[in-house]
């Protein structure tokens, strides 16, 4: 633009220089976040918010008024820099509600600047601009001035009344939906923020007395066996749990160029039960959501890490099971135990131990904890201590080296990438994958050679997706084409394995029931032979049950669900919702129904009303 237009542009009034400038932010939101982009809606549905603000200034502010519109400028720029950001990583819209884990975001700086496009960063333009400008102290003087001379009262008083009147028509027949894509689209992204901090849960919750196995498995569809199989196969062995970082399940198997990606993960989906049809569950905490599922059988609170919501319950658990059946139990992170408020996580789960960075040290450190080979060493060191007390043990472990952005230090690099691959997210992405495989077979030989492997329950499944959609340029989603044979999609981002090594039981299977990461506390127990007659649950066993409904929180909008078939994400109500299959098509009479839609959300609600009523926590 050139500079005397740009003068001019600044001898307007604030209200109209800002309007255009925060529609141009806005349009640039719209771009990022929704499919059709920047549309005329966007006047109907944001400009009213920022007059709204304008108004209020012109009407109430008698000095320093050109310091408000800036103060408003600022604080909304703030905002859709949060929620562009935000949903390049989780594909949701961010709210007030996150700013909870404020300080687990500054942990990972790395993994949000990753996410920067730098054309993102021309929401600030009009700031930086600002303010030289203004250091010319005359036409600072000069449009201070200017900014101070009142406006018509009665036009003032209509714009406010029109954008309140639309502010209002834009939220009010929208706050049902339950799609919270749609939802911010349809409100306008302001608005919508703004309905979150007044929106209210009115739906009563389910007493806990009428929260029941049998309604459990009504709701699921699902009766359990009189004599499950495998039942008993590995009594009074250890369990040894992985919780790989970022791994998906198209990994598996994976070769570039004849390179095999992950060789250890091959050779136990190939020697062990393998899952292939398994999915992520975890809410906002992402890592820690999947130790809450993975540990308790419920689902993610709606809002907030479980971490945060749930941390001050006597959660019934695994860890508590196994205290009950004789075991002790420990957990293993190289990471600060305060971070994601895991030292609240595992005295809610009721772990004997922890081990975090103070027991594994500060060196070869990768991200922010040392690396997956010092975790699995001094580990399996402390394992083999645990072993000699002749008590079973269950075991607890999180890699970390793979992390997001996945910029693993070089001495770690363990292949050389296809030269397309180089550079890449992607690349990085497998590139730091084959290290955490190399560093997880280093640690099975150790298993193996202090006898705790053939004495041991092993499962290992991936916590959370690597490779979102939103986050992927063109080149990303072209490799991904080449990998999968075919757009890379929801369906393919939320699938981790499981794979499960058992004394007693049949190896070397491939079993296709859908899973998530809530049914694997219900799997090991049927193993290990521990009963969960009187334990609610809201996962299934993998080896008894052939038929799934999981439903999805985060990542994917509210009311998402997966069943045998196909992925569901509901629009404005299930009608509208949009069906994406599994594998290859859906057979007629193999989609999601409003019924399971509906009883999915039941699910939901049963979870979060037991678990919110539970009693604190002893001290």
């Amino acid at each position: 633009m050139p500079f005397w237009r740009l003068k001019r542009l600044f001898q307007m009034r604030p209200f109209l220089f800002f309007t255009i400038i925060l529609v141009i932010k806005s349009m640039l939101a719209w771009l990022v976040i929704f499919d059709g982009g920047p549309s005329w809606t966007l006047f109907v549905t944001e400009l009213p918010f920022f007059w709204l603000l304008f108004c209020l200034i012109e009407w109430f502010a008698s000095k320093r008024k050109l310091a408000l519109y800036v103060t408003v400028n600022l604080v909304v720029t703030a905002i859709l820099f949060a929620v562009i950001m935000y949903y390049k990583y989780f594909g949701i819209i961010v709210t007030y509600h996150a700013l909870e884990q404020v300080n687990q975001v500054t942990a990972v700086k790395s993994s949000v600047f990753s996410l920067l496009d730098p054309y993102y960063l021309f929401i600030f333009l009009d700031i930086i601009v600002f303010i030289v400008l203004l250091a010319r102290r005359s036409k600072a003087k000069n449009w201070k001035s200017i900014s101070q001379l009142p406006l018509n009262r009665a036009v003032i008083s209509l714009v406010f009344i029109l954008s309140l009147a639309l502010c209002l028509f834009n939220i009010l027949p929208n706050r049902a939906s339950m799609n919270e894509i749609v939802k911010a689209e349809e409100m306008g992204i302001l608005n919508y923020e703004l309905y979150t901090i007044f929106e209210k849960d009115d739906a009563p919750k389910t007493p806990m007395k009428d929260i029941t196995r049998e309604l459990i498995d009504e709701t699921k569809g699902i009766q359990e066996p009189q004599t499950p199989q495998y039942w008993q196969a590995a009594k009074g062995k250890n369990l040894i749990i992985v919780q790989m970082e970022s791994f998906q399940n198209f990994l598996i198997g994976l070769k570039l160029d004849g390179q095999e990606i992950t060789p250890n993960m091959n050779k136990l989906a190939q020697e062990h039960l393998y899952f292939p049809n398994f999915y992520q569950q975890v809410g906002q905490g992402n890592t820690s959501d999947a130790e809450f599922v993975v540990n308790t059988s419920f689902y993610t609170p709606p809002r907030g890490a479980a971490t945060m919501t749930y941390s001050d319950k006597a959660l019934p658990s695994l860890p508590r099971l196994m205290d009950q059946n004789g075991y002790q139990s420990a957990t293993f992170h190289t990471n600060v135990v305060e971070f994601w408020n895991r030292s609240g996580l595992y005295k809610a789960l009721g772990f004997d131990k922890y081990y975090d960075q103070s027991f594994f040290g500060t060196d070869d450190m990768v991200f922010f904890g040392p690396s997956d080979e010092v975790l699995y060493k001094k580990t399996a060191e402390q394992l083999d201590n645990m072993q000699q007390s002749g008590k079973p043990f269950y075991a607890q472990l999180i890699s970390m080296s793979s992390h997001h952005p996945f910029t693993i230090p070089k001495h770690k690099y363990k292949m050389t990438l296809p030269d397309r691959y180089e550079g890449t997210f992607v690349g990085d992405y497998i590139r730091a994958q084959n290290y955490a495989d190399y560093a997880l077979g280093l640690f099975i030989d150790d298993l193996k050679k202090r006898g705790l492997w053939e004495n041991s329950v092993f499962v290992i499944y991936g916590d959370h997706l690597g490779l979102p959609i939103y986050s992927l340029d063109n080149d990303d989603k072209a490799l991904m084409r080449e990998i999968y044979g075919h757009e890379y999609g929801y369906t393919d981002m939320i699938n981790i394995p499981l794979i499960i090594s058992s004394p007693g039981v049949n190896q070397a299977q491939k079993l296709t029931q859908l899973g998530g990461q809530s049914d694997i506390m219900p799997t090991v127990t049927n193993l290990l032979g521990i009963s969960l007659a009187d334990h609610i649950h809201f996962g299934q066993d993998l080896l008894n049950q052939t038929s799934n409904i999981l439903p999805e929180r985060y990542y994917l909008p509210s009311g998402s669900l997966i069943n045998d078939h196909e992925l569901f994400i509901p629009g404005t109500t299930y009608s509208d919702g949009t069906h994406y299959p599994l594998h290859g098509s859906v057979q007629k009479g193999t989609s999601v129904t409003n019924d399971e839609f509906e009883r999915a959300l039941k699910l939901l609600h049963l979870s979060d009303s037991y678990v919110s009523q539970l009693p604190p926590v002893e001290p």
